[in-house]
């Protein structure tokens, strides 16, 4: 019987993913599959590797949000345990999931996973740091640590809108030097971001010409300008319109980025707390196989 390890956020999203652990271990019992459980703690979970290696399982799904599916992505690469990872999204926002596609339809997901279908994608490396869909800095960055959990789980994504909205106000351009594969760029930015996917905080279709598995990042920076043109870019990305030509944007497509600015800036990464600047930041060409 082949086995697969869940790993799970009991606390994600609305908290009621542990009400669905039931349907999904009868849906691949079904399937002819042996589901085993591992719950995730606050506290870290290096353990898990460890549990992995024990049980050696052919794939593993990660249930939970984009801090969830962060966290398993870590662990996975940074210990060279390459088993292809399923994700259901269960969180207040899964990005990554949603760009692939694979959580509109559980059930047919279910068929893919029994089946075997994977795709290879890449990977962002910061340092001994992992990410599979952003790292980021600057303005609005903050907003995924600072929104109370309570309201996440009464508002889900409304949540983020509202303190974003709030922010607004606070919005100062910060001196940014980036060098993307050797190219050297100068500007004051309000902030950036480097993406894997087109879903980035859960707008959609940010950028055109992205590809999960071209072996390459790209980089979006909002350049300095006025409220009005802020705030219709704004409003672009909210409807699910690219903004990576607009004339206020900075895009640029590289395997190796370096981002150092002139003022303390904390990076995100994934939605998780990530390094102070400056950074490097490389891709890892197709580096994990995801179910789908």
């Amino acid at each position: 019987m082949q086995k697969l390890v869940l790993f799970y956020n009991p606390v994600s999203g609305h908290a009621a993913f542990k009400n669905k652990l039931d349907w999904i271990i009868e849906a691949f019992q079904r399937r002819g599959i042996l589901l085993l459980l591992y719950r995730t703690k606050k506290a870290g979970n290096e353990d898990f590797v460890d549990f992995l290696r024990e049980v050696k399982p052919e794939g593993v799904l990660a249930a939970g949000g984009d801090g969830t599916v962060h966290e398993c992505v870590n662990l996975l690469v940074k210990n060279q345990l390459d088993l292809p990872l399923g994700i259901i999204g269960s969180g207040t926002s899964n990005d990554f999931a949603t760009y692939l596609k694979i959580n509109e339809d559980m059930e047919a997901y279910f068929d893919k996973i029994a089946a075997g279908s994977c795709r290879r994608v890449d990977v962002g490396r910061m340092g001994d740091k992992y990410f599979i869909n952003v790292a980021s800095a600057g303005m609005m960055t903050s907003i995924a640590h600072e929104v109370d959990r309570r309201l996440k789980n009464a508002l889900g994504k409304m949540a983020y809108y509202l303190k974003g909205i709030g922010e607004i106000p606070k919005f100062r351009a910060v001196p940014l030097t980036i060098v993307a594969d050797g190219e050297k760029h100068e500007l004051e930015a309000f902030l950036f971001v480097v993406i894997n996917s087109g879903v980035v905080g859960s707008m959609k279709n940010v950028a055109s010409g992205l590809a999960v598995d071209d072996g390459k990042l790209d980089l979006l920076a909002i350049r300095k300008c006025g409220v009005h043109k802020l705030m219709t870019l704004t409003a672009d990305l909210v409807a699910g319109h690219p903004v990576s030509e607009k004339e206020c944007v900075l895009h640029l497509q590289a395997q190796k980025f370096y981002i150092e600015a002139q003022a303390a800036m904390q990076s995100d990464l994934d939605g998780e707390v990530g390094p102070l600047l400056p950074l490097t930041i490389e891709t890892l060409p197709r580096a994990i196989a995801i179910y789908c």
